[in-house]
């Protein structure tokens, strides 16, 4: 089941018709219950490796306080099951795929084995999430959870179980032990925030999908259409994931849940590192508290410290996807932050003006976008070599002509941007309390429009969703 489908129009209505009427173990059962149907609607054997993981990794957590003197050995067998799982799934074909690569350019034969398996969607996110407590049970930052009822429903609750965000222990079995008590204004608020992020999926991302896709449907594109399109999709990728975190911390409000936020406007970031402070929170804190730091993060001098940083970071590529272009897009970042830091160093960037800095992390984040747009190494070689001096100059007005398309579809984020600024809030106090119940229903109200409208375009599935 999906957010933006007609039986999630149904679902989640009567989840919370039932939901308010229930006392606290009541709303856990119902939503363990309702979290599995929702999971298992279309595939409902993609319950079978979360049901494992979840006991695996409660298990595993329980035993570390009963039993101290094996807590390593459970700790090591509970990350071994869960990189197994998601190894298997995700990564067994790709791995398969290049050692016949390897044997054929050797002189010998293939292998003969078919191994492609359905990836369940949110296995990515729920492994990364369940391991993330075991270890913070293993260090003592949490207790373990004692009753399998609310460990169930922490690693599959389902506004954040298939794409996140990836969330804490610490921080959500609190409210699943804590009463919920209906609020009308976080109710107002959360049905705000995911009509918003209905909007932001339906009208901007699915309008600006066409045009990426047959940009990159192209065998050779030239310079100013590639990178219309990859414009287009650095528009497309932010509407489409932060609309689908928008709608999953909408609903989780309406649940008297708050789920963590997941992006802070990462397009006016000053440097890749900030960039990575304001996009997909939840993974980038996840990787730096459970990869860099364990690894030994800054310690060691600058050689291990950039290792520590290089390594983080083809492990968050490959947490993306079994394909080469995504370790290159890992790498590829893990390289830019190491040069901020050579450039820190030598106290360069700080002469540079905000708008510059932010235009150069923008420009070299879409280039970032095309390394994870396209997956066929050799087309990626086409479009990085194609130059802007040999380029027709009807190309450069296509070009122009797909940027202006995307700015206009890509119009709300920035009005967005600016009116939730600090100056907005300074100059104009613009705040979502100041807005007032007619406000608040005019907002609404406009968004729904948009939605009512554009809701005729082909949708397609969250782009996160195959990660």
């Amino acid at each position: 089941m999906t957010f933006h489908s007609l039986n999630y129009l149904i679902f989640l209505p009567a989840v919370l018709a039932l939901y308010w009427a229930l006392s606290r173990r009541g709303q856990n059962v119902l939503l363990v219950a309702a979290s599995y149907i929702f999971y298992g609607w279309e595939h409902p054997w993609f319950l079978l490796p979360l049901w494992g993981s979840t006991l695996v990794d409660f298990g595993c957590a329980l035993g570390m306080e009963r039993f101290p003197l094996r807590r390593r050995l459970l700790l090591v067998t509970s990350i071994v099951v869960s990189v197994a799982l998601l190894g298997t799934f995700k990564y067994a074909g790709f791995v398969l795929e290049n050692v016949n690569v390897l044997l054929t350019d050797f002189g010998s034969d293939p292998l003969r084995v078919v191994f492609q398996l359905v990836l369940p969607a949110g296995l990515s996110f729920y492994t990364f999430q369940s391991i993330g407590y075991v270890v913070d049970v293993y260090v003592g930052r949490v207790r373990a959870e004692r009753n399998l009822l609310d460990y169930a429903l922490y690693v599959s609750f389902f506004p954040q179980l298939v794409a996140g965000p990836i969330e804490r222990a610490g921080h959500m079995l609190p409210q699943y032990h804590s009463n919920r008590v209906f609020d009308p204004v976080g109710w107002r608020a959360g049905l705000t925030l995911m009509l918003w992020g209905f909007f932001k999926k339906i009208v901007i991302a699915d309008n600006a999908a066409p045009i990426v896709n047959k940009v990159f449907a192209l065998t050779h594109p030239s310079f100013p259409v590639i990178w219309a399109g990859v414009f287009g999709f650095a528009v497309q990728i932010y509407a489409d994931f932060s609309g689908y975190t928008d709608i999953a911390r909408g609903t989780a409000r309406l649940l008297g849940i708050e789920l963590m936020h997941n992006f802070n406007h990462p397009y006016i970031a000053t440097s890749p590192a900030d960039f990575w402070r304001r996009w997909h929170i939840s993974l980038s804190s996840w990787l730096r508290d459970f990869i860099y730091i364990p690894l030994g993060g800054n310690r060691g001098g600058p050689a291990r410290a950039s290792f520590h940083l290089i390594a983080t970071f083809a492990i968050t590529g490959l947490w993306h996807g079994a394909s080469w272009n995504y370790v290159l897009w890992g790498l590829y970042w893990g390289f830019l932050i190491l040069v901020q830091r050579f450039l820190g160093w030598l106290g360069v960037t700080k002469w540079f003006p905000w708008i510059a800095k932010v235009a150069m992390t923008f420009g070299v984040t879409c280039v970032s976008w095309l390394l994870f747009r396209e997956r066929n190494l050799g087309k990626l070689l086409h479009d990085f070599s194609q130059s802007p001096f040999a380029t027709a100059t009807e190309q450069w007005w296509v070009g122009a002509y797909l940027i202006t398309l995307v700015f206009i579809y890509a119009a709300p984020l920035i009005i967005h941007l600016v009116a939730t600024s600090d100056f907005a809030r300074r100059r104009f106090a613009i705040t979502w309390p100041n807005l007032g119940l007619l406000g608040e229903a005019g907002v609404a109200a406009l968004l729904l429009l948009g939605i009512v409208l554009a809701r005729s375009i082909t949708t397609s599935d969250f782009i996160y969703f195959q990660f």
